[in-house]
């Protein structure tokens, strides 16, 4: 009787769950303009290091949190019945919002690099980095081309859907590690001439690592949620689902 309990105590319900991700990703958001503001001088558009402050801040809100909140539009209840177009618009417009953002903070420390004459493009944190931009913006032109235009076949987004799923997992992890490495490479950088090292673990060291740990923690239950079965929306209740057994014959 305590086997078949069990499952139904650790039971949680979407948006209690979806709250407290919320403020999980507002707190990640909230700790990495804390961490340029206090440790590393704040933010400004003059080239200098102040210009490169505005790269985590930007990549942790657009490629991790508010693509993170895209990915669960279709756990949201509501959009299980009804029509799925305005769930579209919004899921196309958070990610857009997202790639934004994400280019923005590329933009960011290209300027910084370029000013201060320091290559780019060098580390693997960067290459990830790229990496992860390219494949996000496939997927949006992709998701866009396939999902939103009205010509495209039904058998065709059948066909890409799972695809669509399974790269909106991976971009959103291959997010987080490039946002963790990225952490960790600025502390090596920084906590050295003049600073305490970083193998002392100074306050500074401290709280970005936190950060990164919690960053891990929201893409974590992010891809936790997008595969949990009983939080997707039912494809027999979509339009789309109906019309693909109608041209399979089903």
């Amino acid at each position: 009787r305590c086997h078949h309990c069990s499952p139904a105590m650790l039971d949680v319900p979407f948006l209690p769950f979806c709250a407290f991700l919320g403020a999980l990703g507002l707190l990640c958001v909230a700790m990495v303009g804390t961490w340029c503001q206090h440790w590393r001088g704040g933010f400004s558009l003059d080239g200098s290091s102040r210009t490169f402050n505005w790269h985590p801040v930007l990549m942790v809100t657009g490629l991790v949190v508010l693509y993170g909140a895209a990915a669960l539009v279709y756990r949201i209840p509501n959009t299980w019945s009804g029509p799925k177009l305005p769930w579209k618009v919004l899921h196309g417009s958070l990610a857009l919002g997202a790639f934004i953002l994400t280019v923005l903070g590329l933009e960011a420390v290209f300027c910084f690099h370029n000013s201060q004459g320091t290559p780019n493009m060098y580390s693997l944190h960067s290459w990830m980095g790229l990496a992860t931009v390219l494949l996000f913006s496939c997927q949006w032109a992709a998701g866009f081309g396939v999902f939103l235009l009205p010509w495209a076949p039904t058998w065709l987004r059948a066909l890409y859907k799972p695809i669509h799923v399974f790269f909106g997992s991976t971009i959103l992890m291959l997010s987080v590690a490039s946002c963790v490495s990225g952490i960790n490479e600025k502390l090596f950088f920084s906590l050295k001439n003049g600073t305490m090292a970083y193998k002392l673990l100074p306050a500074e060291a401290v709280f970005a690592n936190t950060l990164g740990l919690l960053i891990l923690i929201f893409g974590v239950l992010v891809v936790a949620a997008l595969a949990r079965p009983n939080w997707k929306r039912p494809d027999s209740d979509s339009p789309d689902s109906r019309q693909v057994q109608d041209a399979l014959g089903g």
